[in-house]
């Protein structure tokens, strides 16, 4: 009697044990899944805490212009469980470069340089243990000019006239300036206060002027006239044209097909012009009548050499590629030989046109950070200058450079951008007649160190303007 009592009091430990055992396991697995599997989305979860004061519970590393002036660093925030803010200096100047950082997002270089400013890349977190025995953020030092920075905005500033300026060493594509107008203060976003984080961001979210679009890497134009220089490179790479060739400029060019008209402006006034002469002046016609006997594959293929229609480029901000059009007409053709119809180019792009031109033909690929450093001053990472295309033979962006030089000479239709002492070579649109003003230079022309992009929008009457402000950027990279 007592033993059958005993193996039921058995069964029913066993039953017990085996659903405490599986409730266990359920537990365990459970708790498995979610640290191995649901961990990146409740860290992802506005909800939670924990991943936003660790985000701001010791100093980021500093981002710092080439010439070390500090535009991004980490201050104490004070009380409460933020323990650390981001501060900007001269936030507007370099809003499209640092970007900024904010309770639930970052942008430009702090987010794209995340994972060393912060300390969590492996190499940094490694480095800095092993020689401050705790984890520390590393410094970023980009290839900026604060000089040509602050010139570059400033310029565009006081136009008063949204547009963007993109200035590129040419042998090396280091950026020494990239500014975008009208611009925003990164420091409204370093708040802890979420209602008015809110505010901020709906207030410049909505704005018609756009002032967090980075106008130097994310919108694009139709180049005009700046386009001449992959118009004329195809020209001279197809062996039929030299500088010396005489071509037909009328003063109006009915395109084949259609009812569109071409007009040259008032500086072309030669019917049969050089090629250099028509480049000089900037003849619509004649290049248009370029593009018509070229046809859309050379130019197509010479766009894509200069790294039209190319996607994937990081500098490291992501870029929007410049676009030269699929299958066109004739008439299309001609409008694309002289920057129209649905030709698109950045304003890093007009500046990788000179800087191609610059440096022999071949296109450096544009990068933004120089290096990263520990705060006891030991190097990470260094950047090394690497090519991204070439863009035409060395001889032919020599002939190129040549003609880009009399744009800036008397009679010209750059003289806005020469400089006294010194020889520039540019191009760029001939009245203000084109719906932007666009620029695209380098100088010394002789020894190249600096290629600028300008582009102003609708500029109306003050198209002029770009000029002086490639100038200014010019001078400024080279002193």
């Amino acid at each position: 009697m007592a033993g059958s009592r005993n193996g039921r009091i058995d069964v029913s430990l066993r039953r017990v044990a085996v659903l405490c055992a599986t409730m266990l396991f359920t537990l365990l697995a459970h708790i498995t899944v979610v640290q191995a599997f649901g961990s990146y989305t409740l860290n992802a979860d506005r909800r939670n805490e924990r991943p936003l004061i660790a985000r701001f519970d010791h100093p980021r590393g500093d981002i710092l212009t080439y010439d070390g002036t500090t535009i991004a660093t980490s201050r104490p925030a004070g009380e409460g469980p933020y323990l650390y803010q981001r501060v900007y200096r001269h936030g507007e100047i370099y809003a499209p470069v640092t970007g900024h950082l904010a309770l639930y997002r970052a942008t430009g270089i702090e987010q794209a340089q995340n994972a060393v400013l912060s300390g969590d890349d492996a190499k940094v977190k490694v480095r800095s243990l092993l020689r401050a025995g705790a984890a520390q953020g590393a410094d970023v030092r980009l290839t900026i000019s604060d000089r040509a920075q602050r010139v570059a905005y400033r310029g565009l500033e006081e136009k008063g006239i949204p547009g963007a300026v993109v200035a590129i060493n040419p042998a090396t594509g280091a950026i020494l300036a990239l500014a975008t107008y009208p611009s925003y203060d990164p420091n409204a976003f370093t708040t802890f206060d979420r209602a008015r984080l809110a505010a901020v961001s709906g207030r410049l979210g909505q704005d018609p002027a756009q002032p967090m679009l980075n106008r130097a890497l994310h919108r694009s134009y139709p180049p005009g006239p700046t386009f001449k220089l992959v118009t004329t490179a195809a020209a001279l790479a197809s062996g039929e044209y030299a500088p010396a060739s005489l071509l037909d400029a009328p003063a109006r060019l009915r395109l084949p097909g259609t009812s569109v008209v071409v007009r040259n402006a008032a500086g072309c006034r030669d019917a049969h012009p050089t090629l250099l002469y028509a480049f000089q002046v900037s003849c619509d016609t004649a290049f248009a009548r370029i593009g018509l006997q070229l046809g859309q594959d050379i130019l197509r293929d010479q766009a894509e050499a200069f790294g039209f229609n190319a996607a994937g480029l990081t500098i490291p901000l992501a870029t929007t590629p410049s676009r030269y059009p699929p299958a066109m007409s004739r008439a299309q053709t001609a409008l694309s030989a002289i920057g129209r119809h649905d030709t698109r180019a950045t304003p890093l792009m007009i500046a990788m046109l000179s800087a191609a031109v610059a440096n022999d033909g071949v296109l450096m690929r544009p990068y933004l950070v120089e290096e990263v450093r520990l705060p006891d001053g030991s190097v990470i990472n260094r950047a090394g200058p690497t090519p991204y295309r070439t863009a035409l033979p060395p001889m032919l962006a020599k002939h190129l450079a040549a003609m880009m030089t009399t744009v800036t000479h008397s009679g010209g239709a750059g003289t806005g951008a020469a400089i006294p002492g010194m020889e520039v070579a540019a191009k760029t649109a001939d009245s203000g007649m084109e719906q932007h003003a666009l620029l695209t230079a380098f100088a010394p022309a002789d020894k190249p160190e600096v290629a600028v992009g300008v582009v102003l929008e609708h500029p109306g009457a003050r198209a002029e303007a770009v000029a002086p402000i490639a100038r200014a950027v010019i001078e400024a990279a080279l002193s």
